[in-house]
């Protein structure tokens, strides 16, 4: 990764840009939701919904637990064993997804779905069925659907994987991390090889389409030739589709990354390593590179999206299903409805009492402005596509680019600037960002968020680093 000349090293472009910055799995960030977005607007935004009866939703169901926790999970889980206290949060999630159908009495059909976590299949079959027909029951999916599900290979059974074919689940995702044992030691994630492949193998011989493998690079005592190994793992298992993600080491919000080893953290010039061998690994396996962190074989439909620059991107991850709206199922689930983010109450009591009362679980959100949309769109199109039309937005939105983000190009453009770094080209009509760029894709979309813009010196952390 030599840098051309007159070009800053990696070293100078890492001391450049690895600072702490948002993934943009949303903008406005979920930082920006607030406590003034309440039920009551959830519920305008569910009726603006309705009247929308022909365009199809997308639904999440969160739920969240698991029997042992990952130390560099950032997710909301409730760990626990007592599987009564898992229970009682089926019955609620089940009470939430009615209140949902009687809110959209016309806006039944759904074009994607998916069970996170936690962990799913720490549900047994039968309660798995339940949820699934209590949503079917309501609400329609299209023909061509994305069913999809997280799984655990160490909890998840055969028996799980035949009852969610069946359902109808077309696609599933399973973490692995990395497959090095001193690694699953430290996070307490130990999974072996042979009972991932032992898993894929049976969800394909049920039927399942599309497998999706993660993997996190950052984690404690990651070596480039140990990285190597689990890259080259990977692609014997020829999943469809591959995560790899940056580890957001952020103890400040989630304290059990307290008990990781922080001298055993690969620094920036490691971590940017491991990310270029992951690169090289998967595009030499004839997988292409699906926004920042994603790859997908060619025959995948997100490749196809990519070449067509159509590929969108939601709290899901990355899809080319057209439903712009999202309602989320269960404790801090987000939805994407209407021109207004809307998340779920993170604790357990706060959730049942709410539904218990006949009322939306919502904690906070934001209603987003026209300046928010018109930001929406150009982070998301870079993050998805690395491209953008500006002739494009122009249209949509009834503007002049160059005057309404003058001080963004400014500062993309400058001498010291990601234009000058080689990250990205900007031409009157489009902005691309570079294969270089693409490593800092999150730092060109920072420099169009005006919120970021304004907390230019934080009080404290918020964000992981970018690198």
């Amino acid at each position: 990764m030599s840098a051309p000349s007159g070009r800053p090293s990696t070293a100078e472009l890492l001391a450049r840009y690895d600072r702490p910055g948002p993934r943009y799995t949303s903008y406005p960030t979920a930082v920006e939701f607030h406590a003034g977005f309440t039920e009551r607007d959830y519920r305008e935004r569910l009726a603006a919904a309705d009247a929308q009866a022909d365009s199809p939703l997308s639904v999440y169901a969160h739920l969240p637990f698991c029997e042992e926790r990952c130390l560099y999970c950032g997710c909301n889980v409730v760990i626990t064993r007592h599987r009564d206290v898992a229970d009682r949060y089926l019955d609620h999630v089940l009470l939430e997804v009615d209140l949902l159908a009687r809110h959209l009495p016309h806006r039944r059909r759904v074009s994607q779905m998916h069970w996170g976590g936690g962990t799913p299949t720490y549900y047994p079959p039968a309660d798995l069925e339940r949820l699934f027909h209590a949503v079917a029951e309501r609400f329609t999916f299209t023909a061509d659907a994305e069913i999809g599900i997280e799984v655990d290979p160490r909890v998840t059974s055969a028996a799980q994987i035949a009852v969610l074919r069946r359902l109808g689940f077309n696609r599933i995702s399973m973490g692995v991390q990395d497959f090095a044992p001193e690694v699953q030691e430290a996070v307490h994630r130990v999974q072996s090889y042979a009972l991932t492949k032992a898993l894929i193998d049976r969800s394909r011989a049920e039927g399942f389409h599309s497998v999706n493998i993660d993997l996190i690079y950052g984690l404690p005592y990651q070596s480039a030739a140990g990285f190597a190994r689990t890259l080259e793992q990977v692609v014997t298992l020829r999943p469809e589709r591959v995560a790899v993600y940056s580890f957001a080491y952020v103890p400040w919000i989630k304290a059990h990354m307290k008990h990781i080893p922080t001298a055993a953290l690969p620094d920036a010039t490691l971590k940017l390593e491991l990310l270029a061998l992951t690169i090289d690994a998967f595009t030499r396996a004839g997988y292409r590179q699906i926004g920042m962190d994603h790859f997908a074989l060619p025959e995948d439909e997100l490749a196809r999206a990519v070449e067509a620059r159509t590929l969108h991107r939601n709290f899901m991850g990355y899809t080319v299903q057209t439903a712009r709206d999202m309602v989320a199922l269960g404790v801090s689930g987000i939805g994407d409805l209407q021109g207004a983010y809307a998340q779920n109450v993170k604790k357990l009591p706060e959730y049942y009492a709410a539904l218990g009362a006949g009322r939306f679980p919502v904690e906070h959100g934001i209603a987003l402005d026209a300046d928010d949309v018109v930001r929406r769109h150009v982070i998301t199109s870079l993050m998805c596509n690395f491209h953008l039309d500006l002739r494009e937005v122009e249209r949509l939105f009834d503007l002049s680019f160059h005057d309404a983000f003058a001080t963004e190009l400014a500062e993309l453009i400058g001498a010291d600037s990601p234009a000058a770094h080689g990250l990205i080209s900007v031409t009157p009509d489009a902005i691309a960002v570079t294969a270089l760029g693409r490593l800092f894709v999150r730092n060109v979309c920072m420099v169009f968020d005006r919120y970021l813009r304004a907390k230019a010196t934080p009080e404290r952390p918020v964000f992981s680093r970018t690198v």
